[in-house]
């Protein structure tokens, strides 16, 4: 795979067919996601059938993310909706209480009144309508609408910079969860993750569950931020968040806030997404703007794992298109060089500094390539986070779901082979599959590393071998 970032896709409406699935995994696709905050049982579980049965068919290892709709705070529903100007005050009321003022709607966090101020920002729909807390009662807050607008129902609320005592897991999430492990998902995503403790808690239900999926944690507020490197060190996966994170943060600060965060995953060796309306306007047009072009560009530059879109795939009209724009993108950027963040991880075991070694030496020989040898995938992304500038970088693992979980892992390509017990004899099948694949040629250096034990080979253990 020439190609080194990742890419998730969202489906939906425009992409649940059989036929679609395939079609975006032969575009470049990596990773599926199901958005439980739209989706039922019975389409996840559907969707997860094809997939499956779609990477099939083609020979490749393609990961299923279920992402759990996390404790979010909403609007009620209206019988219409509200169309709102400045100077107008709205009432968000605990369900059950009765309206006192001609625009009201109810909210379905009933601890909201106990956590905010007088003078709180509050954001109504991801920023669509900017209000100011006027007055705090037991069971209501009535806000001042400061930006002009219409509100529907359901709409998402965000509270920049308010310490919200929401619970990690609703239980809605706990249904969802189970719903997840059921269908063997290879990552489950926590929404509106604010600490270490967080994740923790989801990778606890999910192992009571016999799950074992890896965590992504998403950062989407201000408290994730304060909280970031326990949140990094605690998760498998970080996911930026940027839709929400953009409402609870300074506009000019966000991009500096995900350079802040990749670079911290960089250093702390775990893998990071970057999300949300990399492609936004290809939900309707299609081709990206060229302020989209740019934004994908800095995320492949800043040498993310993985780009994910939403809405672009899930419900626009050009999903296949917006695929092909991510990887011609991205690609285009991966030859001209990354911004280098892989030279800044922190190393703190003999594993790691064995890494380090096996890139330093790939990365010195020419047209030479990379091989890792695996059972659970750690020490192929350990590699990984080094960032190896070899074309040539592969996985070999005997367990399917190992493959499937390196899909979200920049540069690597995964294959399943079974290990011999002997390493020469492994050796060998490594060295027949890659050049039957015509990934090398006979003579070509190959730096194998490999934390793996055998009569022969060492954990820990690097070996220069040409096929």
């Amino acid at each position: 795979m020439s190609r080194k970032t990742k890419i998730i896709i969202t489906l939906g409406p425009a992409t649940e067919s059989e036929e679609m699935i395939g079609r975006l995994i032969d575009a470049g696709t990596n990773v599926f996601r199901l958005n439980m905050s739209h989706a039922k049982h019975e389409w996840a579980a559907e969707m997860t059938k094809r997939v499956r049965s779609q990477s099939e068919a083609r020979g490749a290892h393609i990961a299923v993310l279920f992402d759990l709709t996390g404790p979010s705070i909403r609007t009620g529903d209206l019988e219409k909706p509200y169309n709102l100007l400045e100077g107008d005050t709205i009432e968000f009321r605990k369900i059950g209480a009765e309206p006192m003022e001609p625009l009201s709607t109810t909210v379905n966090y009933d601890g909201l009144m106990g956590d905010v101020g007088v003078g709180n920002t509050l954001v109504v729909d991801n920023g669509a309508l900017l209000m100011r807390i006027d007055a705090v009662e037991e069971d209501r807050i009535r806000c001042y609408v400061k930006t002009p607008g219409t509100m529907g129902s359901r709409r998402h609320i965000n509270l920049p910079g308010v310490r919200l005592n929401l619970p990690a897991l609703t239980e809605k999430d706990f249904k969802d969860l189970a719903l997840a492990v059921e269908c063997r998902a290879d990552y489950i995503a926590g929404s509106f993750v604010r600490d270490s403790a967080h994740v923790l808690e989801l990778r606890e239900a999910m192992e009571a569950l016999e799950g074992d999926a890896q965590i992504v944690a998403k950062i989407e507020d201000q408290e994730a931020i304060r909280n970031i490197d326990a949140i990094i060190k605690a998760s498998d996966a970080i996911m930026i968040a940027r839709g929400d994170l953009g409402t609870e943060v300074e506009f000019e600060e966000l991009p500096i806030l995900q350079r802040r965060i990749v670079k911290r995953c960089h250093e702390l060796g775990t893998r990071v997404i970057v999300a949300t309306q990399l492609l936004e306007s290809m939900i309707t047009q299609p081709t990206p703007t060229r302020a989209e072009v740019t934004d994908v560009m800095n995320a492949a530059y800043e040498e993310a794992d993985c780009l994910m879109l939403s809405g672009e795939t899930s419900v626009g009209r050009y999903p296949e298109r917006c695929v092909d724009a991510l990887v011609r993108i991205s690609t285009r950027i991966e030859r001209s060089g990354g911004h280098g963040f892989g030279q800044n991880v922190l190393l703190r075991d003999e594993r790691q500094k064995a890494a380090r070694a096996a890139v330093t030496l790939a990365d010195s020989l020419p047209d030479a390539r990379l091989v890792i040898l695996t059972r659970r995938g750690v020490l192929a992304n350990h590699v990984a986070m080094l960032r190896p500038r070899t074309s040539g970088f592969y996985a070999f693992t005997p367990n399917e779901r190992v493959c499937r979980q390196l899909s979200l892992t920049r540069g690597v390509s995964a294959f399943k082979i079974a290990f011999a017990s002997n390493i020469e004899e492994t050796i060998q099948r490594v060295s027949e599959l890659l050049i039957q694949e015509k990934l090398v040629r006979p003579g070509t250096p190959i730096v194998i590393v490999s934390d793996i034990l055998s009569d022969h080979f060492a954990a820990n253990s690097i070996l220069l071998h040409h096929a």
